[in-house]
């Protein structure tokens, strides 16, 4: 805390004490060290450089290396971050995402911008341009063949319960039509290679679908992952009528539980070991060729462990295979073992962690069907 006289260095650190401070108020990291003068906010240094980006909304300084005038710190004591989430949060639709540090750039911008800039969330019933319960654009998306992307019109409709994309801008009939229920949407800028990449699955025949999509402006590429999620509130709202808002929101995206390479062996467990790209969708593990495939080339069902799943760190002794990564760990089902090699001890540890918390968890009676349903297992 640089500069300042005895007073006013004391009231700052009074305020920044104050336990609605302590979390950063627009990520919730802890122990923000950064604030604005202007809107009265404690900030990480994270979310702070998107503020620095809006420079006519907000001014940001170092709670510990700036300079902080009397006017200033009573600013701060006046505000805070509750004052302030009373203004900007007042009216956040129920669906809305509200990201988290752990969350990417583009969603935490777009969160950032929506409550200071465009201040969306201020004002009760305030039309925004994911909330009409129709939304239609272009999306650049993936070639599943080429791996090119290429621009596609997309329509989301409310009362249709569905999501469409067609290849021609004046095609009447759709390349694919999936209902809004079996949709999932999760950002994935490093996979896809852009800042605004947005990975929306489906499930076909209990089978999962990827497609990869991403837009050149970050507001509309979180404008469609948002209007994404209310059309799919609205739908379950219609289809569950006695669930709280709160537990269809919870259904309503998820990210991944885990995703990245391990080696994998075939049922027979004497074949070689073939490097793949993994994905843990909650109970469903996929893996893929290729990160970037529509298709899974795999999928088996976690289960829980009062119905015989368990995780174990290593390779049953005498496995045939060979393997070049050394780090094992086994996953047993009630009806085989599937056999996995990582290429370091931490992914392995936090491969272990991930099935853990998905194999503790109590089946639901919808997983239980699901789990009926799906007849697919890892192929050699």
């Amino acid at each position: 805390m640089a500069g300042g006289n005895e007073k006013s260095v004391k009231a700052l650190k009074e305020v920044w004490r104050r336990a609605e401070n302590s979390l950063c108020a627009d990520c919730g990291k802890p122990d923000p060290d950064w604030a604005s003068s202007t809107l009265g906010v404690f900030i990480c240094l994270s979310c702070s450089g998107i503020h620095r980006n809006i420079p006519s909304i907000s001014k940001v300084k170092s709670l510990k290396m700036d300079h902080w005038d009397d006017a200033q710190v009573q600013f701060l004591a006046k505000h805070g971050n509750a004052v302030t989430k009373a203004t900007y949060e007042a009216h956040i639709p129920i669906y809305y995402y509200q990201p988290t540090y752990n969350d990417c750039q583009v969603l935490r911008e777009q969160w950032i911008r929506a409550k200071y800039e465009r201040k969306e969330f201020t004002e009760p019933g305030k039309q925004l341009p994911y909330s009409d319960g129709v939304k239609e654009g272009i999306l650049w998306k993936r070639g599943r063949d080429n791996g090119q992307f290429l621009p596609r019109k997309f329509f989301l409709s409310e009362r249709e319960g569905c999501l469409k994309y067609f290849t021609k801008q004046d095609a009447k009939e759709p390349k694919v039509n999936v209902k809004i229920d079996v949709i999932n949407a999760t950002f994935q800028p490093a996979k896809i290679g852009n800042p605004n990449g947005l990975q929306i699955t489906y499930l076909k025949d209990n089978k999962t679908r990827n497609i990869f999509v991403y837009h050149e402006s970050g507001k509309e590429v979180v404008d469609w992952f948002n209007a994404i999620r209310s059309v799919k509130f609205h739908y379950l709202k219609v289809a569950f009528p006695i669930a709280s808002d709160n537990e269809i929101k919870n259904r309503l995206t998820r990210n991944f539980l885990k995703e990245g390479y391990m080696e994998k062996t075939g049922p027979k467990q004497r074949e070689a070991f073939k490097k793949r790209w993994f994905t843990l969708d909650h109970r469903r593990l996929m893996y893929f060729k290729d990160p970037l495939d529509a298709f899974a080339k795999g999928e088996v069902f976690v289960g829980s462990r009062e119905n015989g799943y368990s995780v174990q760190k290593g390779l049953p002794s005498g496995t045939q295979g060979n393997f070049s990564w050394h780090y094992g760990l086994t996953i047993v089902t009630p009806d085989r073992e599937y056999l996995f090699t990582c290429e370091t001890e931490t992914d392995q540890l936090d491969w272990i962690a991930a099935f853990t918390s998905v194999i503790n968890q109590a089946m639901t009676p919808q997983e239980y069907a699901s789990k009926c349903l799906d007849a697919v297992s890892f192929p050699s």
